[in-house]
């Protein structure tokens, strides 16, 4: 419209518009203006910021209901005047006033793209027009708006409520267009506020277009992250009292809305995820390593391909848009390479450590992984598809590979060769050719430093490499305890806890987000070029991982926008807490849309393997029901990589986990009352010794169902004995499904029992089957027996089982008549039984506890 000269005038609101404040709410700028009059004296240091905040928003309101009669439209003279004489006395009105103002100079930012589209309108001709709601005098919007960004802005009209005696809902724009001599059609009003920008001004005719602050689904990312756009609401602890929010909310929300909008598809979400959430996260990391480098005299930081590929190119950026001479350049580094090229041969422990972390590996495999042929380990031969799976397997290997000298020689020239490919790379990368060799990774334990640190001192290179890392846990304590520098951006050693509990115990998803797209490195080809795994995920999560990546590139680019505009701009240096609490928001509470594309993606093991999972695996899909927050908590990252995702998907428990998250509801409050109770795992082994497994706590969740997963590992299981309430009640099974590796197949196989011919034929201990998936356990240690080398077709090594039951406990028992059991064949459920199956879980077990008391006292 401006282009083609279709209005005759151009008009903008001020705030939020031509320009945005570097805080979540401009209610917030009252806490940083405390700070500031603490730190100048003008404030009595025992007025906090959030109570400073608190009386200036009620300072504004009794200002206003004082000049009711004459309008409520006030001045900030007007709102000083109505703070106590105690604060506004010893400074003086005038100072007070001036003194925010120059805090809203320091915090507001001019918006770029309003500023271009100022820079268009004057190029065509079209007259400037600023209208605006504020209690600021003439001077002080001049002042405020006096910046390069935007020119001189000697032309234009100015509009302000104040010196009107009315704001734009109910009569300034009237005010406008008397004074300016133009029809509403003629005019094109641009603002944010869906009220006065929009409806007020539309009833007149106006042209408007709404510049969206926060659209509705960027809002609900926002409050998940105990943020809110209510200007009179709590005080967000997270203003910074130098910085505000560092301009990331409004930057955030600014990237979002430059995109054309388009239907919520996967695509979109991942481009959404990548510009809102992982964006501002990781554009704060980048200019932390390159600031950490700059300081430390440090010209190239090394980044372990495969997060180095973005990685890299955004420290670059950081670097370049800061002013600092700092390199950052990609290099083939990964847990499964450096820990074959640093494996001692000659201890035992050594290799036994080495083979433990395998996940889903066979033997086959690793013979391959160490060039080593099934010929040259004879003692295996029988054992090539067997699983890591079970300490069993692992001994015997260990004992193979280092029971002979031969053996121990023949592994130690696989190690070195595997060094000398290793250092190799290095060498021709650069990496090694000054004195010092700093990385950067997304981190958690250091595992990677540490052994790199190991073999270069093992091949007399005397570099002690540092680390550089979004966060470490506790696992960095070998690597702090040789010396090395490793440090965290959000966290460091395990602390904040909550923090890195969050990051690390999910870690996969931000792993696969940023990834180049590529396998994972298990070796190096003579020549020094990469060997790569199998690429994880199909074209449609390629698809989305790179969105996600056009998202997180969206952000950085319009963050150093700013940054290019003012010498000024805030470094994320110290912005960690706030950034920290964006990603332990998302992990700990994704929205239903993200949960929805993120759980269909595919990770790799990246650690010798090829095994690739679901974020989601498909066996916990079903589970969903079953599940409490608590029971999300419990289970092992093996289970699920992403435990909120799956809370994501089932409203009701969804808000139980972000209630949980945010810290409204104690844990507790979803157990149980009295004593606990839990399902109990015992397995019978080819010594037919029966062996105690885990055990897992019985909650019972909104829907009246209850949850169990455990698993198992042992040379040889024939049955497993489930206790299934840990204590006596009448429980529906609706299903019981193991997932076992038997025999020498390394694909695992999937046991399930959900009918009444399966439990048939089950072994009841101490418990009785009443018919249908109805079982009466007595006493504690009652339990099913499942018969899994019969189901399997061999013995088994390892396996999960999950149950999904509904429960009624029962008092402990006492001398008396028992449930009749049901005839030892399948047969169809008698009307009772049925008729509880159609009422649902918690009608079920209603029902069969009146079924029981009947029996019990003899009425029919």
């Amino acid at each position: 419209m401006i282009a083609d000269g279709s209005c005759s005038v151009l008009s903008l609101d001020v705030f939020d518009t031509v320009l945005w404040r570097r805080v979540p709410r401009p209610t917030d700028l009252f806490a940083v203006l405390a700070a500031h009059l603490r730190s100048t004296g003008q404030l009595p240091a025992w007025i906090g910021d959030a109570a400073f905040r608190r009386m200036r928003i009620a300072a504004e309101q009794t200002a206003r209901a004082r000049r009711e009669s004459l309008g409520r439209e006030v001045s900030l003279f007007d709102i000083w005047a109505a703070m106590p004489a105690t604060v506004v006395e010893p400074v003086g009105l005038a100072e007070l006033v001036a003194a925010e103002v120059r805090v809203e100079r320091a915090f507001t930012v001019v918006d770029l793209d309003i500023a271009a589209l100022i820079g268009a309108a004057r190029d065509n001709g079209i007259p400037l027009v600023l209208v605006s709601d504020t209690y600021f005098t003439e001077e002080h919007l001049e002042h405020l708006l006096d910046r390069p960004e935007i020119g001189s802005l000697a032309d234009a009209r100015v509009f302000r409520s104040h010196q009107h005696g009315v704001d734009k809902a109910h009569g300034l724009w009237e005010v406008v267009l008397s004074d300016l001599g133009r029809t509403a059609g003629q005019v094109l009003h641009i603002g944010d506020n869906p009220i006065a920008d929009i409806e007020a001004a539309g009833r007149l005719g106006l042209r408007t277009v709404h510049y969206e602050r926060v659209d509705p689904e960027f809002q609900q990312v926002i409050e998940r992250e105990a943020e809110t756009l209510d200007s009179f609401g709590p005080f967000g602890e997270l203003v910074d009292p130098a910085h505000g929010d560092f301009g990331l909310t409004t930057l955030r929300a600014r990237t979002l809305g430059a995109r054309a909008a388009s239907e919520p598809t996967a695509v979109e979400t991942s481009w959404r995820y990548g510009a809102a959430v992982l964006g501002p996260v990781l554009t704060g990391f980048a200019e932390w390593v390159a600031a950490k480098a700059h300081e430390a005299g440090t010209p190239v930081v090394w980044c372990p391909m495969r997060e180095g590929e973005l990685l890299s190119v955004m420290i670059d950026n950081a670097a370049r848009a800061r002013g600092w001479a700092v390199r950052a350049k990609p290099v083939w580094l990964s847990r499964h390479v450096v820990s074959v090229a640093t494996l001692d041969a000659e201890e035992p422990e050594a290799v036994r450590e080495f083979l433990r972390p395998r996940h889903e590996l066979t033997v086959r495999q690793l013979l391959e992984t160490l060039h080593l042929l099934p010929g040259d380990v004879p003692e295996l031969v029988g054992s090539l598809d067997e699983m890591f799976d079970n300490e069993h397997t692992i001994s015997t290997v260990c004992a193979a590979l280092t029971g002979t000298a031969h053996l121990r020689n023949r592994l130690a020239v696989v190690v070195t060769g595997a060094r000398e490919r290793l250092v190799r790379s290095l060498r021709e990368a650069g990496a090694l050719d000054g004195d010092e060799l700093t990385l950067v990774d997304i981190g958690w334990g250091g595992t990677i430093q540490l052994q790199l640190s190991r073999l270069l001192h093992r091949v007399g290179i005397d570099i002690e490499p540092a680390g550089l890392y979004l966060a470490t846990n506790e696992r960095c304590t070998p690597v702090l305890l040789a010396g090395l520098r490793v440090e965290g951006y959000l966290g460091q050693a395990g602390h904040p806890r909550e923090v890195i509990a969050a990051a690390s115990r999910s870690p996969e998803v931000l792993e696969q987000s940023i990834n180049a797209l590529c396998g994972s490195l298990i070796d190096f080809t003579e020549g020094g070029e990469p060997v790569l795994g199998p690429v994880a995920g199909n074209a449609t999560q390629l698809t989305e991982r790179r969105a996600v990546q056009d998202g997180i590139r969206a952000f950085q680019e319009n963050w150093y926008r700013y940054v290019a505009t003012d010498k000024n701009w805030p470094l994320l240096t110290t912005a960690a807490p706030r950034l920290a609490a964006i990603l332990t928001a998302v992990l700990r509470t994704p929205t239903a849309r993200e949960a929805a594309v993120l759980g269909n993606w595919q990770h790799d093991d990246n650690f010798g393997s090829a095994v690739v999972t679901r974020l989601i695996p498909r066996d916990l899909v079903q589970a969903i029901p079953y599940l409490s927050p608590n029971d999300l908590d419990d289970l092992h990252m093996r289970d699920s990589f992403w435990p909120s995702l799956l809370a994501a998907s089932d409203r009701k428990l969804a808000a139980a986990a972000r209630a949980v998250a945010s810290g409204s509801l104690d844990p507790a409050v979803f157990e149980p009352s009295g004593k606990p109770f839990e399902t109990h795992l015992r397995y019978r082994a080819r010594d037919e010794v029966w062996h105690d497994g885990p055990r897992r706590r019985v909650r019972i969740n909104h829907n009246g169902l209850s949850f169990a997963r455990m698993g198992f590992a042992d040379e040889g299981i024939t049955h497993v004995s489930l206790a299934i309430p840990g204590r006596p009640a009448l429980v529906r099974v609706d299903w019981i499904e193991a997932r076992v590796i038997a025999g020498r197949d390394r694909v695992p196989k999937v046991l399930r029992w959900d009918d009444p011919a399966d439990f048939a034929d089950l072994t009841f201990a101490e418990c009785t089957w009443l018919g249908g998936n109805l079982v009466e356990f007595d006493f504690p240690y009652s339990a099913v027996w499942l018969p899994l080398a019969e189901r399997a077709g061999g013995t088994v090594s390892s396996g999960q089982v999950t149950i999904g039951f509904a429960m009624l406990p029962q008092p402990e028992p006492t001398i008396g008549p028992r449930l009749a059991a049901a005839a030892p064949r399948p047969r169809v459920a008698d009307r009772l039984v049925a008729q509880y199956r159609t009422r649902g879980p918690v009608g079920v077990i209603t029902g069969a506890a009146r079924v029981a008391a009947r029996k019990l006292t003899g009425e029919r």
